[in-house]
């Protein structure tokens, strides 16, 4: 079925041919039904040699429909994703029986890059979604009774107990295949249905990531460098799960690691490596919290301390103790706003002069996904558009679309960027904390920085996004 410019096929459809065989023959499943397979083709590539080739393929009666070849070409593009690596080189479907189904499987998520592989089942069926710049895709349907032996096959590689089927259980998985090489922290999960496996691919080499690059603007750049540049106190930066937290964290740690500094890090799980860098990963079962590991790092002759997450009062306390016993420290805290930092930590306890003698800098970030520079549109901007409460710092007469093309796989989006919201605690905000005058409204006209609605609203006016993309950002403004 053709709808608006692509054939919709479902999911069980797409698994038939592999990706490699889709771009070679311009062909997509229309239907499969006992000894038969119907295909679309491109109508300029068709000839009586494919339908023998794909007859001799499948051991089946092969059909071809002819469809409009740009129509063919979008619909390639977006359900036969190709490598980001090789270019024009097409991405293997795997193939669920096969023995290699684990390695094809992680590969692909890789190569596509893919942050987080969920294997999931249901009353009926079973499937497979990769989280691709931020957003969850179907990728494959797997049979309801070869379920078990995947979650199986899943569960030895990560040293899990086989037998466990109603605990949650998390583990480890080394990969290595060829030149890919890094680490997948595995989460399982009971379900009604069975059990839910997340794997999070992990231990991406640190060396690449770049401060300047990450989304900050020249003024924020600046307040940012001179915070780290302090010999102690704390820097927290906030946001939810997968807002970019720990990438900014190790572009930090990247500046401050040199041949002098001795740096410690404890983390869970450790999402890059970083060489120079001694990290610790958290065991929770066996003891080795963020605290006991503080506690231990104090007695390390460390220069800079790097806490994964501020997750209690005990660990805030400790964070603040190391702060004011000559310590840098950087951690994450899961908070709304910069300025939201700083009742987190006095609702955990930690005294409002401790908070405002120790914290240097509080970051709050987002991350935005960016529009494909190939495909985007320019059209005419309609302020109903914003959320009810949102008044805008300026007027806009137009806006940038997501359209989709092949270079996005029809997404309209490629890549993402951090928004950021960054205080720099001074002396006029430092007396604001100790009497607790903490109200968020007032605070951005006394500190005069850019919050995190400010930013995406940059974004947006830039034509680097979507009014869609940034709308829950502002609608909290």
């Amino acid at each position: 079925m053709v709808k608006d410019g692509f054939i919709e096929i479902s999911t069980e459809l797409q698994q038939i041919i592999t990706a490699e065989q889709a771009w070679h023959y311009n062909i997509i499943p229309k239907q499969s039904e006992n000894n038969r397979i119907e295909f679309y083709i491109d109508e300029l590539k068709y000839t009586d040699q494919i339908s023998d080739e794909l007859e001799l393929l499948f051991g089946k009666t092969i059909l071809l429909e002819r469809v409009d070849s740009n129509t063919l070409v979008k619909s390639l593009g977006k359900y036969y994703r190709k490598k980001k690596t090789t270019e024009g080189k097409a991405t293997d479907v795997f193939i669920p029986k096969s023995d290699d189904f684990l390695i094809n499987l992680i590969s692909e998520a890789d190569d596509i890059g893919s942050s987080d592989i969920h294997i999931e089942t249901y009353e009926d069926r079973c499937r497979v979604r990769m989280r691709i710049d931020g957003k969850l895709i179907e990728r494959y349907v797997l049979n309801k009774e070869d379920y078990p032996a995947i979650i199986n096959k899943i569960k030895i590689k990560a040293n899990l107990d086989i037998a466990e089927k109603r605990l949650p259980q998390d583990g480890r998985i080394f990969f290595h295949d060829g030149n890919q090489k890094f680490d997948i922290r595995v989460s399982v999960l009971p379900t009604l249905y069975g059990e839910k496996v997340v794997m999070r691919l992990l231990s991406k080499d640190a060396t690449d990531i770049d401060i300047e690059l990450l989304g900050m603007n020249p003024e924020q750049l600046k307040s940012y460098t001179e915070g780290i540049k302090k010999p102690h106190g704390i820097l927290l930066i906030s946001g939810p799960t997968g807002s970019g937290k720990t990438t900014t964290l190790y572009a930090t740690l990247k500046i401050l690691n040199k041949e002098n500094t001795n740096i410690l890090t404890i983390e869970d799980p450790i999402e890059y490596t970083l060489e120079g860098i001694n990290q610790v990963q958290l065991k929770e079962s066996i003891g080795l919290t963020f605290a006991s590991a503080l506690r231990t790092f104090l007695r390390q002759d460390p220069d800079v301390i790097m806490l994964g997450e501020i997750r209690d009062g005990e660990t805030a306390k400790m964070a603040v103790r190391a702060a004011l016993t000559g310590h840098l420290v950087l951690s994450t805290i899961h908070t709304n706003s910069a300025w939201g930092t700083i009742s987190r930590l006095i609702d955990m306890g930690v005294p409002p002069f401790l908070v405002a003698s120790t914290l240097n800098l509080s970051v709050a970030q987002r991350l935005v996904r960016l529009l494909c520079p190939v495909c985007k549109e320019k059209q005419e901007f309609n302020s109903a558009l914003y959320p009810r409460n949102y008044k805008a710092p300026i007027q806009i007469k137009e806006h940038v679309v997501a359209k989709g093309c092949d270079a996005c796989y029809y997404t309209g989006y490629k890549g993402r960027k951090a928004v950021y919201e960054i205080i720099p605690i001074d002396h006029e905000l430092t007396e604001n904390i100790k009497v607790q005058n903490i109200d968020e409204n007032k605070i951005s006209d006394i500190a005069g920085f850019k919050t995190l609605s400010d930013s995406a609203f940059e974004l947006f006016k830039e034509g680097m996004t979507t009014i869609e993309e940034i709308y829950s950002i502002l609608i909290n403004s």
